[in-house]
């Protein structure tokens, strides 16, 4: 009796449900990385669309009016405060800063004679000029100068044709909030829509009390520093205290980006000023990150301050400047996220917060 042959080895057969999936999730981040720009747009009329909501809701409780009503309400309201605020304060304001463009050239003349006198100075002037020149005689002035203004007004217009568009989409998202909200959950499989539909409440809420907080935080940093820029004689403590404000919603960056311009205009004022003006900014920030928020993130949302960080590198380097504005939020919902998906449903490790 001959022994048969051994029958081939069969062969591994490939699944094509994993190659999809891979394939799919490919294209889903080449695409979001491509519409980057929009997506952030969206994100941020999401923010908009969510403090309108919470708006018309708080009217819709105390007046009985329609939640579609409470918004346009709110979107009213908002539109009032914001004219209110410019009939009032805007001549005073717009005064000042001019006074406060005009006086930076004195104050970096003064910064460039000190750096003048000193060593380092000299030796950090040369490094620009070699940075600035690579080595070779600049080019022509009048194309220079064309190009910049060219990109100039290309900036402008385009900022104000993404506040338009962000507000217009902020506006629609809060008047059909669920419609948009079922249109997303119809995109889980059915067993999952209750927990998503969980998963995107606490966003909103979450969202919803980092907004508060943060607002909360800006109005009370602009009052104190100017308040204390006027106490210090500083002539435009109004608009250097709302610089100061608006930018306290850059966290760790934003102080620096506000005390810059404050301390080069109070060098017009002598040396003494300037060195009172940063020892304020260095007080108010103190007070703001030890005291002020942690009390408003016992109500809002408690983020980690390293992670904060590192979130304003990696979306500033992404995405530029809108990375950075919209950091913190984006952090806040990657937390809650990896959170409820990947600890809780994906690793079972399920703790009471």
């Amino acid at each position: 009796m001959t022994d048969r042959p051994d029958a081939p080895a069969p062969q591994p057969r490939l699944h094509p449900g994993p190659i999809a999936m891979a394939f799919a999730t490919a294209i889903l981040l080449a695409a979001a990385w491509m519409w980057s720009n929009m997506l952030l747009l969206g994100f941020g009329a999401i923010l908009i669309a969510i403090a309108l909501r919470a708006g018309g809701t708080f009217l819709q409780q105390r007046t009985g009016v329609g939640i579609k009503t409470g918004v346009l309400l709110s979107v009213l309201a908002a539109v009032l405060v914001i004219a209110g605020i410019v009939a009032w304060a805007g001549p005073a304001i717009s005064d000042q800063f001019r006074q406060l463009i005009g006086s930076l050239p004195d104050a970096w003349e003064q910064v460039n004679a000190w750096l003048g006198d000193s060593s380092f100075g000299q030796f950090l002037e040369r490094q620009v000029k070699d940075a600035s020149t690579g080595g070779e005689a600049s080019p022509s002035g009048l194309p220079s100068m064309f190009s910049y203004l060219t990109g100039t007004l290309t900036t402008v217009f385009g900022g104000v044709a993404n506040l338009v568009l962000l507000v217009t989409v902020a506006i629609f998202l809060a008047l059909d909030a669920g419609m948009y909200r079922g249109g997303a959950l119809r995109l889980v499989p059915p067993s999952y829509r209750p927990r998503a539909g969980g998963i995107a409440n606490e966003l909103a809420r979450a969202l919803a009390r980092w907004m508060g907080g943060q607002a909360l935080d800006m109005v009370l940093v602009a009052l104190v520093t100017g308040l204390g820029l006027w106490l210090l004689g500083v002539p435009l403590a109004l608009v250097l205290g709302l610089i100061a404000g608006l930018t306290n919603i850059i966290p760790v960056v934003g102080p620096f980006l506000s005390g810059v311009p404050a301390v080069l205009f109070a060098l017009t004022q002598g040396f003494d000023m300037a060195v009172y003006v940063a020892l304020l900014f260095v007080v108010v920030q103190q007070v703001e990150g030890n005291l002020l928020m942690p009390l408003i993130q016992r109500f809002a949302a408690d983020l980690p301050p390293a992670l904060t960080v590192l979130a304003i590198l990696a979306f500033g380097s992404l995405f530029g400047f809108a990375g950075i504005i919209l950091a913190t939020p984006l952090l806040l919902v990657g937390i809650i996220l990896v959170k409820r998906i990947y600890v809780e449903d994906i690793l079972g490790d399920r703790q009471d917060d």
